[in-house]
């Protein structure tokens, strides 16, 4: 696991978010993550530096998960980025465009393999967004071509 963060590490960082929304400091839309914290740990807990995490607008705490420092996250929040924060340096994108992130993240797993190259990726999107033909096509198509990557469907009801 790349950080050691808890539960509880996780919901005081998006409740200084939400203080900070509240009171006027963010002026463009955010959306925070609420519930799911036990299992987005568990499945960090096999992501390595080298891997790549693409995910929806909902990526506060992927992006801590992955290493992104806690102000460095901050900042690029206060500056209107919370639905489309990407990290290169960690090796994390989020799209706000529904579904934007995962014919990107075929293209990194498919260049992985024809590199022969050990890392993998991990691709976080809505429950709704698994529902679209986007979803399906990337799913299909990565299968059917034995790609290094993970979908993981998030509900928060």
């Amino acid at each position: 696991m790349i950080t050691n963060l808890r539960r509880e590490d996780l919901i005081a960082f998006e409740e200084k978010v939400a203080q900070e929304f509240n009171s006027k400091k963010i002026r463009s839309p955010i959306h925070l993550y609420s519930g799911n914290e036990e299992q987005i740990i568990d499945i960090f807990k096999n992501i390595k530096k080298e891997d790549w995490v693409l995910c929806s607008w909902r990526s506060h705490y992927q992006c801590l998960l992955k290493g992104v420092p806690e102000n460095e996250l901050m900042n690029a929040i206060l500056k209107g980025r919370s639905i489309s924060l990407c990290f290169p340096k960690q090796r994390i994108f989020s799209s706000a465009m529904v579904g934007g992130v995962l014919p990107i993240s075929v293209g990194i797993a498919l260049s992985i393999k024809k590199n022969k190259e050990n890392n993998f990726v991990y691709c976080f999107m809505g429950d709704m967004t698994s529902e679209t033909g986007i979803a399906h096509e990337s799913i299909k198509y990565c299968m059917n071509h034995n790609l290094p990557i993970k979908f993981i469907i998030e509900d928060n009801e």
